[in-house]
């Protein structure tokens, strides 16, 4: 067949002074004899390159973001269709892809999350770059901006990263207490989101040594150890990320590493000589023109904003903490960290509160 469709094209084409055209021509193509060799045919005579920056992106809750991409031809030529662009974020397996915004000349679509916050930045010639406002903490990750002329169709990717920090979270039930939806929701409900694998190797890299195994946005479940031990996997073990693989997201139940960022407002410490319960403690936060913080909020205060506080104080999910990023005596331990009373039944505490800028 192969040969009978070659030597049919080949007598059309005999058939007047010009090869076989349908679009593009095709008569180059014929020399390929099937001999293993994979050909690549630019049917415009030129190469279509796709490029974005190699090292990643930066950018931090709230903020505003361009993601740059440019493209051009080898040897350089002008296009004569509307280029499409197509711009999609990856999974961190490579599996499914959202779509984000799609564009032909000034014309575009964003979708899902991304309608309303993502547009085109088209100030340069052959330029597809991607701009995002109010930046979200599901927006860290990898992008895709593709570009599509007729046939030819070449792609490159840019890794947004975002300003923050891992924490493991656990409710008050105790230990092992969530299924991967509850992990996602109790981030969620804390100023966060379930943190991914590179979020977490970060972490890990930076320090984060935690012997309970919790969920990442991709489901698996792991925890970083620093200092191997028996309880954390055994001596025998390097140092690194253990993992336990994909788990069932309704059956299996875990603690959870959650992602938070920088933040837009302030945490702030309120008192009373006799201390308060939850309930006089979210509505003092309430006079004071704020609501009280969520734990996500108090590890973003003291991670980026040094916040230090030697009292404990309420948070919203009923945990008792305090922020110390110079240990000293009667503080804790010697080093810097936030430190946890847990979630009390009962006590008078002071209280975290946060409000927005």
């Amino acid at each position: 067949l192969p040969l009978l469709l070659e030597a049919t094209l080949l007598r059309l084409a005999s058939g007047s002074h010009h090869p076989f055209y349908n679009g593009f021509y095709y008569n180059h193509i014929m020399n390929d004899k099937g001999k293993g060799q994979d050909k690549v045919v630019y049917f415009n005579g030129a190469k279509l390159v796709v490029e974005t920056p190699k090292d990643p992106v930066y950018s931090s809750n709230g903020a505003n973001v361009t993601l740059p991409c440019h493209y051009h031809y080898e040897p350089d030529l002008e296009a004569k269709r509307k280029i499409r662009i197509k711009w999609s974020k990856l999974r961190d397996d490579y599996t499914k892809e959202q779509d984000v915004l799609v564009a032909i000349g000034k014309t575009y679509m964003a979708f899902g999350d991304f309608r309303g916050r993502a547009h085109l930045h088209q100030a340069g010639r052959r330029e597809a770059s991607l701009v995002v406002s109010d930046v979200r903490l599901q927006d860290d990750g990898k992008y895709r901006c593709e570009v599509i002329d007729g046939l030819e169709d070449e792609s490159d990717v840019v890794d947004l990263q975002l300003q923050g920090m891992v924490f493991p979270y656990q409710p008050p039930r105790g230990q092992y207490r969530l299924n991967f939806h509850e992990a996602e929701r109790a981030c969620q409900e804390q100023g966060a989101v379930l943190a991914t694998f590179n979020q977490l190797f970060q972490a890990w890299s930076e320090g984060l040594d935690w012997c309970n195994a919790g969920w990442l946005a991709d489901g698996t479940v792991q925890y970083p150890i620093r200092l191997p031990r028996k309880p954390c996997g055994g001596l025998h073990l390097a140092p690194g990320i253990r993992s336990y693989g994909p788990r069932h997201r309704h059956l299996h139940r875990f603690d959870a590493f959650c992602f938070c960022s920088t933040l837009r407002g302030e945490v702030f410490y309120l008192d009373r000589p006799a201390g308060m319960t939850l309930e006089e403690a979210k509505q003092s936060c309430q006079d004071a023109g704020a609501e009280i913080a969520r734990v996500g909020q108090l590890y973003s205060a003291w991670k980026f904003l040094g916040l230090d506080r030697c009292d404990a104080g309420w948070l919203a999910d009923g945990s008792v903490r305090y922020p110390i990023t110079k240990p000293r005596a009667n503080c804790g331990p010697a080093e810097p960290g936030v430190r946890s009373f847990g979630f009390p039944s009962k006590g008078r505490f002071g209280v975290f509160c946060y409000k927005e800028r």
